[in-house]
């Protein structure tokens, strides 16, 4: 239900009719005066408040109802948090049992993401960057893949042989390459197809490394 018309004796009384025949709270809901009520004399010839209320359609309202649907069939309890930027969304997921929301190496909550971000901009209209996370996942992956592909340069610094990683998502693959940019012994790029695509950690030629 997107809109309905409520009726009461006061502007409260409306909203509150209203609100309850919906199902929603208040910050979900616009309110629209159509007839402001009066009360008449001694009764006679009173007039009730007439409002139209709108379901209120925003990126962080669809994430949450959607998120919300998902994970109860998914059996996850869970308390949705959203912060509005102005070109993104940041949604944080807190409960017990998180972990069947991260899946094998964040698959799933990687998966989540994705529809979160098609049901956030399916209008069109202006595209937000959907950023979903829960119990910090995103910020401990990063610093093990920092970590990861430090450990991987040295190797290659070392050995003088490339080393081809294991195959990743392109968020996870970005990372990689951003922590090793300005890394004056080693180059990065990605080979192979969707979902095996893999990033390779090469050492650089003497005149690279010279630049």
């Amino acid at each position: 239900m997107k809109s309905f018309e409520a009726t009461g004796k006061t502007y409260e009384e409306a909203l509150l009719n209203g609100l309850t025949q919906m199902g929603l709270p208040s910050d979900r809901v616009e309110a629209e005066v159509l007839e402001e009520g009066t009360k008449g004399f001694l009764g006679i010839g009173a007039k009730p408040y007439r409002l139209l209320l709108r379901k209120k359609d925003t990126p962080a309202i669809r994430a949450e109802e959607f998120l919300k649907n998902v994970t109860l069939l998914m059996g996850c309890d869970v308390e949705i948090e959203t912060e509005e930027q102005e070109e993104a969304l940041r949604v944080e997921m807190k409960g017990d049992n998180q972990g069947i929301l991260i899946g094998h190496r964040g698959e799933t909550l990687d998966a989540l993401q994705y529809l979160v971000s098609l049901k956030v901009n399916k209008n069109g209209k202006e595209y937000r960057r959907v950023t979903l996370d829960t119990e910090g996942y995103r910020a401990k992956r990063e610093q093990t893949l920092v970590n990861l592909a430090a450990r991987m340069a040295a190797k290659v610094q070392k050995t003088g042989r490339r080393m081809m990683l294991e195959p990743m998502n392109p968020y996870e693959r970005r990372i990689l390459h951003a922590s090793l940019q300005d890394n004056p012994y080693v180059t990065t790029h990605s080979e192979g197809d969707e979902p095996n695509r893999r990033v390779v950690i090469a050492p650089k030629r003497a005149s690279e490394a010279a630049k």
